[in-house]
Protein backbone atom coordinates (compact mmCIF):
# COMPACT_ATOMS: atom_id res chain seq x y z
CA UNK A 1 0.00 0.00 0.00
CA UNK A 2 1.35 3.10 -1.02
CA UNK A 3 1.86 6.00 2.01
CA UNK A 4 -0.30 8.52 2.31
CA UNK A 5 0.60 12.03 1.76
CA UNK A 6 0.90 14.76 4.87
CA UNK A 7 -1.42 17.22 3.26
CA UNK A 8 -4.41 16.93 1.28
CA UNK A 9 -6.59 19.78 0.90
CA UNK A 10 -4.60 21.97 2.95
CA UNK A 11 -5.83 20.28 6.06
CA UNK A 12 -3.57 17.50 7.91
CA UNK A 13 -3.74 13.78 7.82
CA UNK A 14 -2.01 12.85 10.49
CA UNK A 15 -4.86 13.92 13.21
CA UNK A 16 -6.96 11.21 11.46
CA UNK A 17 -4.42 8.57 11.38
CA UNK A 18 -4.13 8.09 15.22
CA UNK A 19 -8.30 8.15 15.25
CA UNK A 20 -8.31 5.30 13.04
CA UNK A 21 -5.90 3.45 14.36
CA UNK A 22 -7.17 4.08 17.89
CA UNK A 23 -10.50 3.08 16.58
CA UNK A 24 -9.30 -0.25 14.22
CA UNK A 25 -8.04 -1.14 18.33
CA UNK A 26 -11.11 -0.80 20.36
CA UNK A 27 -13.61 -1.93 17.54
CA UNK A 28 -12.58 -3.98 14.87
CA UNK A 29 -9.72 -5.85 16.91
CA UNK A 30 -6.62 -4.37 15.01
CA UNK A 31 -8.22 -5.85 11.85
CA UNK A 32 -8.60 -2.67 9.54
CA UNK A 33 -4.34 -2.54 9.94
CA UNK A 34 -3.02 -5.82 10.84
CA UNK A 35 0.47 -5.97 11.50
CA UNK A 36 0.09 -1.73 11.41
CA UNK A 37 -0.64 -2.16 7.48
CA UNK A 38 -3.81 -0.23 6.96
CA UNK A 39 -6.29 -2.14 4.45
CA UNK A 40 -7.83 1.08 3.27
CA UNK A 41 -6.24 4.55 2.68
CA UNK A 42 -7.92 7.29 4.44
CA UNK A 43 -8.02 11.27 3.51
CA UNK A 44 -9.86 13.93 3.50
CA UNK A 45 -11.99 15.51 0.81
CA UNK A 46 -10.11 18.18 -1.58
CA UNK A 47 -13.19 20.37 -0.68
CA UNK A 48 -15.50 19.49 -3.07
CA UNK A 49 -17.39 16.96 -0.75
CA UNK A 50 -20.22 19.45 0.59
CA UNK A 51 -23.39 16.57 0.98
CA UNK A 52 -21.77 13.76 2.31
CA UNK A 53 -19.79 13.54 5.52
CA UNK A 54 -17.57 10.44 4.35
CA UNK A 55 -17.59 8.04 1.86
CA UNK A 56 -16.11 4.14 1.45
CA UNK A 57 -15.10 3.25 -2.05
CA UNK A 58 -13.36 0.44 -3.42
CA UNK A 59 -11.82 -0.27 -7.09
CA UNK A 60 -9.72 0.79 -9.25
CA UNK A 61 -8.09 4.16 -10.45
CA UNK A 62 -7.86 5.17 -13.80
CA UNK A 63 -4.39 3.43 -14.36
CA UNK A 64 -5.59 -0.04 -12.69
CA UNK A 65 -4.52 0.16 -9.95
CA UNK A 66 -6.38 -1.17 -6.66
CA UNK A 67 -8.46 1.46 -4.73
CA UNK A 68 -9.50 1.39 -1.37
CA UNK A 69 -10.39 4.06 0.63
CA UNK A 70 -12.03 6.18 2.88
CA UNK A 71 -12.97 10.30 2.49
CA UNK A 72 -13.93 12.66 4.89
CA UNK A 73 -15.35 15.88 3.95
CA UNK A 74 -13.33 18.90 4.95
CA UNK A 75 -16.25 21.02 4.32
CA UNK A 76 -18.55 19.02 6.60
CA UNK A 77 -16.37 18.29 9.33
CA UNK A 78 -14.05 20.81 9.68
CA UNK A 79 -16.85 23.61 11.94
CA UNK A 80 -18.00 20.55 13.99
CA UNK A 81 -17.05 18.63 17.47
CA UNK A 82 -14.55 15.73 17.22
CA UNK A 83 -17.57 13.63 17.92
CA UNK A 84 -18.63 14.19 14.36
CA UNK A 85 -15.34 13.30 13.08
CA UNK A 86 -15.19 10.27 15.03
CA UNK A 87 -18.56 8.81 14.29
CA UNK A 88 -18.33 9.07 10.79
CA UNK A 89 -14.79 7.92 10.44
CA UNK A 90 -16.15 5.06 12.91
CA UNK A 91 -19.04 4.40 10.23
CA UNK A 92 -17.00 4.30 6.72
CA UNK A 93 -14.60 1.59 9.05
CA UNK A 94 -17.35 -0.26 9.68
CA UNK A 95 -17.52 -0.34 6.02
CA UNK A 96 -14.46 -1.14 5.02
CA UNK A 97 -14.88 -3.92 8.00
CA UNK A 98 -17.71 -5.81 6.08
CA UNK A 99 -16.06 -5.31 3.20
CA UNK A 100 -12.21 -6.37 3.59
CA UNK A 101 -12.67 -8.23 6.75
CA UNK A 102 -15.98 -10.22 6.53
CA UNK A 103 -15.74 -10.53 2.79
CA UNK A 104 -19.84 -9.50 2.42
CA UNK A 105 -21.22 -6.67 -0.16
CA UNK A 106 -23.48 -5.11 1.73
CA UNK A 107 -24.86 -1.32 1.89
CA UNK A 108 -26.30 -0.95 5.70
CA UNK A 109 -27.13 -4.64 6.23
CA UNK A 110 -26.88 -7.12 8.89
CA UNK A 111 -23.09 -7.24 9.13
CA UNK A 112 -23.09 -3.12 9.43
CA UNK A 113 -26.07 -2.97 11.94
CA UNK A 114 -24.40 -5.26 14.13
CA UNK A 115 -20.94 -4.06 14.18
CA UNK A 116 -23.43 -0.41 14.75
CA UNK A 117 -25.17 -1.66 17.70
CA UNK A 118 -22.13 -3.28 19.08
CA UNK A 119 -20.06 -0.12 19.36
CA UNK A 120 -22.97 2.00 20.31
CA UNK A 121 -23.55 -0.01 23.36
CA UNK A 122 -20.40 0.15 24.43
CA UNK A 123 -19.76 4.03 24.55
CA UNK A 124 -21.22 6.91 24.87
CA UNK A 125 -18.65 9.10 23.39
CA UNK A 126 -19.91 9.06 19.67
CA UNK A 127 -22.93 7.63 18.30
CA UNK A 128 -22.82 5.61 14.86
CA UNK A 129 -25.58 5.98 12.94
CA UNK A 130 -27.00 4.76 9.36
CA UNK A 131 -27.18 9.04 8.39
CA UNK A 132 -25.88 11.85 9.62
CA UNK A 133 -27.68 14.98 9.95
CA UNK A 134 -24.94 17.76 9.63
CA UNK A 135 -25.49 20.95 8.64
CA UNK A 136 -24.75 21.49 5.25
CA UNK A 137 -22.88 24.70 3.90
CA UNK A 138 -24.47 27.09 1.76
CA UNK A 139 -23.43 26.16 -1.50
CA UNK A 140 -23.98 29.39 -4.30
CA UNK A 141 -25.25 27.92 -7.27
CA UNK A 142 -28.98 26.38 -7.50
CA UNK A 143 -29.57 22.97 -8.04
CA UNK A 144 -30.27 22.11 -11.55
CA UNK A 145 -31.96 18.94 -10.73
CA UNK A 146 -34.71 17.42 -8.08
CA UNK A 147 -34.53 13.91 -7.69
CA UNK A 148 -37.56 11.72 -5.97
CA UNK A 149 -37.96 8.51 -4.83
CA UNK A 150 -40.68 6.59 -6.29
CA UNK A 151 -41.21 4.44 -3.34
CA UNK A 152 -41.17 7.50 0.10
CA UNK A 153 -41.36 10.30 -1.72
CA UNK A 154 -38.53 12.19 -0.56
CA UNK A 155 -36.73 14.45 -2.87
CA UNK A 156 -33.41 15.98 -3.07
CA UNK A 157 -31.62 19.02 -5.31
CA UNK A 158 -28.57 17.99 -7.28
CA UNK A 159 -26.68 19.83 -9.86
CA UNK A 160 -26.33 16.90 -12.17
CA UNK A 161 -27.98 13.61 -13.24
CA UNK A 162 -26.60 10.59 -11.42
CA UNK A 163 -26.68 7.61 -13.25
CA UNK A 164 -28.14 4.28 -11.16
CA UNK A 165 -28.59 6.09 -7.63
CA UNK A 166 -31.25 4.29 -5.50
CA UNK A 167 -32.98 5.75 -2.37
CA UNK A 168 -30.70 4.60 0.76
CA UNK A 169 -33.97 4.78 3.06
CA UNK A 170 -36.01 2.54 0.93
CA UNK A 171 -33.08 0.12 0.10
CA UNK A 172 -31.85 -0.04 3.79
CA UNK A 173 -35.91 -0.44 4.41
CA UNK A 174 -37.46 -2.22 1.74
CA UNK A 175 -34.07 -4.79 1.01
CA UNK A 176 -31.70 -5.35 3.69
CA UNK A 177 -29.56 -2.43 2.77
CA UNK A 178 -28.67 -3.68 -0.85
CA UNK A 179 -29.09 -1.68 -4.07
CA UNK A 180 -32.53 -2.37 -6.04
CA UNK A 181 -33.84 -0.93 -9.02
CA UNK A 182 -37.38 -0.25 -7.48
CA UNK A 183 -35.32 2.28 -5.61
CA UNK A 184 -33.84 4.55 -8.87
CA UNK A 185 -34.14 8.13 -8.28
CA UNK A 186 -36.62 9.84 -11.06
CA UNK A 187 -34.85 13.16 -12.01
CA UNK A 188 -36.63 16.27 -13.02
CA UNK A 189 -35.04 19.65 -13.83
CA UNK A 190 -35.96 22.26 -10.89
CA UNK A 191 -37.61 25.15 -11.76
Amino acid sequence: MRPAPAFLGGMPLEPLLPLFHRLDREWFDGSLAPAGERLVDLRWSDGRMRRTAGLYRRGRHPDGRPLCEIVLSRPLLDPLPQEATLSTLCHEMIHAWVDRVVGVEEAHGPHFRARMAAINGAQAGFKVSIRHRYPLPSSTRAPRWLASCPNCGVSAPYRRRVQGLACRFCCDRLHGGRWHASCLLRFEQAA
